[in-house]
């Protein structure tokens, strides 16, 4: 949604500048700002002439439309990509991997409003920034074990590092949030009502470039409210108590002894899920909690995107959600028990190609 005025510049990438704050938005709102190769090459340039902007103070991303600030990368590319075996998906990783690592570091405030649907790519160009806003709107999920993947833009970082068992619940699961869990697990800072964003960012505008920097946070206090309580209100005791274990077998035996409508909900979306999917993200986000650094966890992440286009589950998955639609996919191996513990270690071993370094 656009909530300042401003001259924008771009097409799949808009920028400008108001006053000391340079303006980002993602521009494809027909595909709910779905991140194409293009995109993020852009984005990162528009950070890179920002960062060295003297006159430019904090940036500002938001969505264009009013169904959310980004779904995701462009998976129809990655599934093409994957069965041609041309290389871009890999290019097109490379890119958004390191464009995370960009945001985590960049060096003025990145203020996101993380409105209506914010997942997957779309957490990764929020949930690393500084400044995260979330509204009544939000649904911010990494629902990639529906589609033969697993939680990747450095969510492993993210996840790991969420209170208790929150982000293997959300890894998992591949679960919606609001924005009061978001805040909660560590995906977002601020929960402002959407009809006081514009306010907001108004009063951010109007403060000049020194003044800036060291007043955002002041500013987006005033009017931060408490949001509507969310799943992990209700539901962090048995999600702690159930997904502490470190195999998902644990896990599901777990969820099965659980009274109450959640453990029951949480048992239906992990059973759909791909198997071999499953196990990989619980192995990931274990050892994503050991990891030093987000780096690390992006190189592992994209040390394991090299292996899903070598098993079927990623395509089966890409097939089911968005080529024939049907939303029945047929996994293989097709239980727990069937998935190899090779074809999972495959996902870890080491590669030449590497992100950083």
């Amino acid at each position: 949604m656009r909530y300042l005025e401003a001259d924008y510049q771009g097409e799949e990438i808009l920028t400008a500048k108001k006053g000391a704050l340079g303006l980002i938005a993602l521009n494809r709102p027909r595909v709910l700002n779905s991140l194409s190769h293009d995109m993020i090459l852009a984005f990162g340039e528009a950070l890179d002439a920002f960062e060295a902007a003297p006159d430019i103070a904090a940036v500002l991303v938001t969505g264009e439309g009013e169904r959310g600030l980004c779904a995701g990368g462009d998976i129809r590319m990655f599934y093409e990509s994957g069965k041609a075996g041309d290389g871009k998906a890999s290019e097109f990783l490379k890119a958004e991997y390191r464009l995370n690592a960009r945001i985590a570091g960049f060096k003025k405030p990145y203020i996101v409003v993380m409105d209506g649907i914010t997942m997957g790519g779309g957490v990764g160009v929020s949930s690393h920034g500084s400044h995260r806003i979330v509204t009544e709107t939000t649904k911010l999920a990494m629902p990639e074990t529906g589609i033969g993947f697993f939680p990747d833009i450095g969510a492993t970082w993210l996840l790991s590092r969420a209170p208790g068992e929150l982000g293997t619940w959300m890894g998992l699961s591949g679960e919606a949030v609001n924005g009061a869990d978001a805040i909660t697990a560590g995906f977002a800072d601020w929960y402002v009502p959407q009809d006081r964003v514009a306010e907001l960012l108004e009063r951010i505008v109007a403060l000049p470039a020194p003044a800036l920097g060291a007043t955002i946070a002041s500013i987006i206090r005033d009017y931060t409210v408490d949001g509507p309580t969310g799943i992990f209100s209700e539901g962090r005791t048995m999600i702690d108590r159930c997904f502490a274990f470190d195999t998902v077998e644990e896990i599901i035996a777990a969820l099965e002894q659980e009274q109450g409508d959640l453990a029951a909900r949480t048992l239906t979306a992990i059973s759909a899920k791909s198997p071999t999917s499953l196990k990989v993200t619980l192995r990931m986000l274990r050892e994503a909690r050991r990891s030093r650094d987000l780096e690390t966890c992006l190189e592992r992440e994209f040390a394991g995107t090299l292996q899903v286009v070598k098993v079927p589950d990623f395509y089966e998955g890409i097939r089911a959600a968005i080529i024939d639609k049907d939303r029945n996919p047929k996994w293989f191996p097709a239980t727990l028990e069937d998935v190899a513990p090779e074809s999972v270690e495959a996902f870890f071993a080491a590669r030449d190609e590497r992100l950083f370094g």
